[in-house]
């Protein structure tokens, strides 16, 4: 049977279930439109999109200052709006990962170490604390720069040896995998909106070069030596950088720092006002901060009673 036999055969069969599980044109993710979906395809190794005279794609995806991107594949992406029609700008998010901080946490907690494990892992985090506060001393965008490169490491790392343990011993994680791994993202995206504040100099690019290759390995190590002791340094690293941003903020406050406009992905990230100013968003930022340091010393917590991770229900979606 030919290739174009068994697509018509199957196309009928294929339209109903699209449109039986949702996926066609029409109302998205949370209120958000999804114009567009990529194009079947069947046995061909020419996945190329249909090309009109001038050897370009009928519908050719273009950049923003209107080159045509070529494609062998032929996958457009899909076209999403807000909920008030305009276009979405984004990406390295979508809006379905947009959400609106819980700002009402405490702020102010503190795990007080009660045993060796924890008093190691608070003196670790005081001492690696010493160099930094030199370096940066009240300069806080470069502070923040620096500290998001490396707090989005122990959520990727943690994140990862769990899925390779979920693997090798054929377990579910109890979604710590999916929370871990949101925390990364969580990080990742305080960087990007840093960054749209203040470019990091030459130098600056090289400190976090060095220190991101030895935090990782090192938390890599301690990781796969004792999860319990690492959740608990990464629960001290977010206390630290809490007191941080409460720093930042009380000399935004003080005026010693520009209270500048947030910039349009921090708006569309944490569903901000748009009128929102910098403070906003070290605000905010900060009550993610608060949201990692306690899900790490949850997970520390459990494991110090002796019990697995996946035998606890992981926070997943908390910011």
């Amino acid at each position: 049977m030919s290739s174009k036999l068994v697509y018509r055969t199957l196309r009928p069969v294929l339209s109903s279930s699209v449109q039986f599980s949702g996926l066609g044109t029409g109302p998205g993710i949370r209120g958000h439109i999804i114009s567009h979906l990529p194009t079947v395809r069947f046995f061909g190794s020419d996945a190329s999109s249909p090309v009109s005279g001038n050897n370009q794609p009928e519908n050719p995806i273009r950049t923003v200052d209107g080159k045509v991107i070529s494609t062998y594949w032929g996958i457009p992406p899909a076209k999403i709006t807000k909920p008030d029609g305009s276009a979405w700008k984004w990406n390295c998010f979508q809006p379905w990962d947009s959400y609106k901080p819980d700002v009402s946490i405490d702020v102010t907690k503190h795990h007080k170490p009660s045993n060796f494990t924890d008093k190691f892992a608070y003196w670790t985090v005081q001492t690696l604390k010493i160099p930094v506060h030199l370096f940066f001393q009240r300069k806080h965008m470069c502070h923040a720069m620096l500290l998001e490169t490396v707090a989005a490491v122990p959520g990727m790392v943690g994140g990862m040896l769990l899925h390779l343990k979920s693997l090798r011993r054929f377990e579910h994680s109890g979604g710590w995998i999916k929370a871990l791994l949101e925390e990364a993202e969580n990080e990742r995206m305080h960087l990007m909106t840093f960054i749209e504040l203040s470019q990091p100099k030459w130098y600056e690019r090289a400190i976090v070069f060095t220190v991101q290759g030895v935090f990782f390995n090192a938390y890599f190590l301690a990781y796969v030596i004792s999860p319990k002791l690492a959740h608990r340094i990464t629960g001290y690293l977010e206390e630290e950088a809490v007191n941080s941003y409460t720093e930042f903020l009380d000399d935004i406050d003080a005026g010693k720092f520009e209270n500048s406009p947030a910039p349009a992905i921090a708006i569309d990230y944490w569903r901000l006002p748009k009128d929102a100013t910098l403070r906003d968003v070290v605000y905010v930022i900060r009550a993610d901060e608060a949201h990692h340091r306690d899900i790490n010393h949850y997970a520390s917590d459990i494991q110090f009673k002796g019990h697995e991770l996946k035998e606890a229900p992981a926070p997943i979606g908390y910011h």
